[in-house]
């Protein structure tokens, strides 16, 4: 799937005062992460079981 075609989503967690965010786009084999602030910036492509092992790390700290 093209990135600049996805429909990116912000975590309900984040502000709306412009602070430190990412955003997530399904991209069919990999999911997309991005920096909410520089969304033409770039983005990295990750695997599934990647991102649920960061995000469990995450939770546990």
């Amino acid at each position: 799937m093209d990135a600049g075609r996805a429909a990116w989503r912000k975590s309900s967690r984040s502000s709306g005062n412009g602070g430190n965010c990412v955003e997530l786009a399904d991209l069919g084999v990999v999911v997309g992460v991005r920096d909410s602030k520089d969304p033409d910036g770039g983005h990295l492509d990750v695997s599934r079981d990647a991102l649920r092992s960061l995000l469990a790390d995450l939770k546990q700290r």
